[in-house]
């Protein structure tokens, strides 16, 4: 006996006839009719009176009218209770990021998530690529927003829209102040700091081009905070992605693009084949149905 014919029964007994349940259905007439029958061979009972203008129930028909209306509302009522425990899920996503412009996808899809499942928390882990990859590889850390260039061959992604510019950072006096953008030549004979990972080094070192052999590295740093309170004390400029320095107070540390533009992207990344609990595997899928599809990819990025 299946629920999609006791529904068909039910509708047939609610219009009092087959042509007006059908036209309800949005099925054919001859489609009803094989059903109904259908249902009173498998119940070796006769359910209804087939008058001409309408039918009536037989004492069977009532019967089962009577089991049909309880069966469907205790199937309502289970689909209802499992929609609701979704809500019941909790746990912590772990994330891991750098101080990346792409960072500012997550607020949304935290918020939406949250509606869902309001028992689901966050823990946000603040790193470089690299540490954050390592992380994530030790099932550490569930999902990470990863800045290229980096091998994610281990990892299904989602590669975002949004572009990392490379800036310079400078005090408010700073000479480069004044320039709308700052190029290799500016920086010549000045003291720097350049990122700590070698893979994105070598990025800004093709972008100098022969200038690089001539820059005094004074410091490296793997993340933009450190690197600012060099530049705030007058010990150097700094090179690192604009991130979340719009959001930083400019009495202290501005920033200047690199001229020409340089930039990177960034990857929203999770472990391939790792068996995630129920929160981060909806989170996921959340985060599948939220960013543009066209971006999702299965392998390394060059």
């Amino acid at each position: 006996m299946e629920i999609r014919v006791l529904r068909y029964f039910l509708t047939v007994v609610r219009e009092e006839g087959i042509n007006r349940a059908a036209e309800v259905l949005h099925i054919t007439q001859p489609t009803l009719s094989r059903q109904l029958s259908g249902l009173e061979e498998e119940m070796g009972v006769k359910l209804f009176d087939r008058g001409a203008r309408k039918i009536t129930l037989t004492r069977e028909g009532m019967l089962l009218k009577r089991r049909a209306e309880e069966i469907l509302s205790l199937v309502h009522k289970t689909e209802k209770e499992l929609m609701e425990q979704e809500e019941l899920i909790d746990g912590k996503i772990t994330i891991g990021c750098g101080e990346l412009a792409a960072v500012q996808i997550l607020p949304r899809l935290f918020k939406t998530f949250s509606e869902k499942y309001p028992l689901v928390t966050y823990d946000l882990f603040t790193a470089s690529a690299d540490l954050v990859k390592e992380q994530m590889e030790k099932g550490l850390t569930d999902i990470g927003i990863l800045l290229e260039p980096i091998d994610v061959e281990k990892f299904d992604f989602i590669r975002l829209h949004q572009k990392e510019r490379w800036v310079v950072l400078m005090r408010p006096d700073d000479p480069l102040a004044e320039k709308e953008g700052v190029s290799a030549k500016d920086l010549e004979g000045r003291s720097l700091s350049l990122p700590r990972r070698l893979n994105v080094q070598n990025e800004v070192a093709s972008w100098f081009g022969d200038s690089f052999s001539r820059l005094h590295v004074l410091f490296t740093s793997n993340l933009p905070t450190n690197a600012a309170i060099m530049v705030q004390s007058g010990l150097a400029n700094a090179i690192t992605v604009e991130g979340a320095l719009p959001f930083w107070d400019k009495k202290n540390v501005i920033y200047r693009p690199l001229y020409p533009e340089l930039s990177a992207s960034s990857v929203l990344a999770w472990r391939k084949q790792q068996m995630f609990g129920p929160a981060v595997t909806r989170f996921i899928d959340h985060v599948k149905g939220n960013l543009n599809q066209k971006e999702t990819g299965r392998r390394a990025v060059d």
